[in-house]
């Protein structure tokens, strides 16, 4: 068996390293062998959001590499839909595999598609329930499209159902969530981010999601409620490149505790995760990763696709409304920063080898 896997994007490249790693443990252990090759569309491309990840966790240098970034959202899903089909073309795999919610997820199966290659979607289900996000509008499509759909929680799979999947020839399985595999995986593996000296306590926190950054009020809102909170505890962001230059072109003041760095791999973030007392995020891959190291997270977003964390209460949404931030922060020190864990919600860390076995046996 032949798999194509289609990356682009961080929270993509932590992904396919754990199913790439259930590949290997599967050859290794068995006659039935089963083929991986890796296209990079190049959507991530800085050194330090891209390469560093394919280091860190060993991921064998991707077999092709697009270099595809910098584009308006139309221009970059039809340039890596072109690139892609002439891989499938000459490839011819069994299976086209994609992760998550990205401009690359939605390329690698469209291109699949129209050449009646099978795709398989990893993260599929999930719902914001906003369209104005391009990452609800490249994971419904790729949904819809796909031959068999892992979701990694319940409510993924009870989204599909009311959308009326039963009706639509696809297969829907529920194997967890392969970010925990990978979360349990790497913890022993983790680094100190190298020339920061890190406060014993402190909070961890990510922006970079349009809606945030491309709204200055959004964005003020935002630093000024962080600024008044570091005041009371460090925070350190891993700061995203664009985010940095619309801080420094807008002039946008930040405290003296404000800690920023340079984005960091993936064993540094995972570094970062079990050190802090908090996490705030506009991320999505974050506010799960948060719940996986036992750390209170609020989302600096109107809505989240990871539903059932705020329904358990692990997870609180605030928006960029300064005085929702603040109030948050108050209740969530006042609780001495605990999470307190009621069930399991994304699987047992074994995801990626049902995965591999459901895609063999299809």
């Amino acid at each position: 068996m032949k798999i194509v896997t289609v990356i682009g994007a961080r929270p993509q490249f932590v992904k396919a390293a754990i199913v790439s790693k259930a590949i290997d443990d599967h050859n290794n252990n068995s006659e039935n062998k089963v083929e991986e090759l890796i296209v990079h569309t190049g959507q991530h491309f800085d050194e330090n959001m891209s390469k560093i990840f394919f280091d860190q966790m060993k991921i064998r240098k991707p077999d092709y590499n697009l270099e595809i970034h910098s584009l308006t959202h139309g221009a970059m899903t039809g340039l890596m839909m072109t690139k892609i089909e002439e891989i499938l073309l000459k490839e011819k795999p069994d299976w086209l595999l994609v992760y998550g919610d990205t401009n690359s997820t939605l390329a690698g199966a469209l291109a699949a598609k129209k050449l009646h290659i099978k795709v398989a979607h990893v993260e599929a289900g999930l719902r914001s329930f906003n369209n104005k996000m391009p990452e609800e509008i490249n994971r419904i499509l790729t949904d819809r499209i796909s031959d068999i759909l892992f979701c990694p929680t319940q409510k993924a799979v009870d989204n599909l159902q009311k959308e009326g999947y039963a009706n639509i020839d696809t297969k829907i399985e529920l194997p967890g969530d392969v970010m925990k595999d990978a979360a349990m995986h790497y913890k022993q593996f983790a680094e100190k981010p190298e020339n920061i000296n890190l406060p014993d306590n402190f909070i961890l926190s990510t922006i970079h999601r349009a809606e945030n950054t491309d709204n200055l009020d959004n964005l003020k809102a935002i630093f000024n409620a962080l600024n008044n909170i570091g005041n009371e505890m460090p925070i350190v962001i891993p700061l995203h490149p664009r985010t940095s230059k619309i801080l420094e072109k807008n002039r946008i003041e930040l405290g003296k505790n404000i800690i920023c760095i340079d984005p960091v791999g993936y064993l540094q973030m995972v570094y970062l995760l079990d050190k802090c007392k908090l996490v705030m995020t506009d991320s999505g891959g974050l506010q799960k990763e948060a719940y996986f190291f036992k750390k209170p997270c609020i989302t600096l977003r109107e809505e989240t696709e990871w539903v059932e964390l705020l329904e358990n209460g692990y997870n609180t949404i605030v928006g960029s409304n300064e005085d929702k931030i603040l109030a948050c922060f108050e209740t969530i020190k006042q609780n001495n920063f605990k999470l307190v864990e009621k069930e399991e919600l994304y699987g047992n860390g074994k995801s990626s080898n049902r995965i591999l076995e459901s895609l063999i046996k299809f």
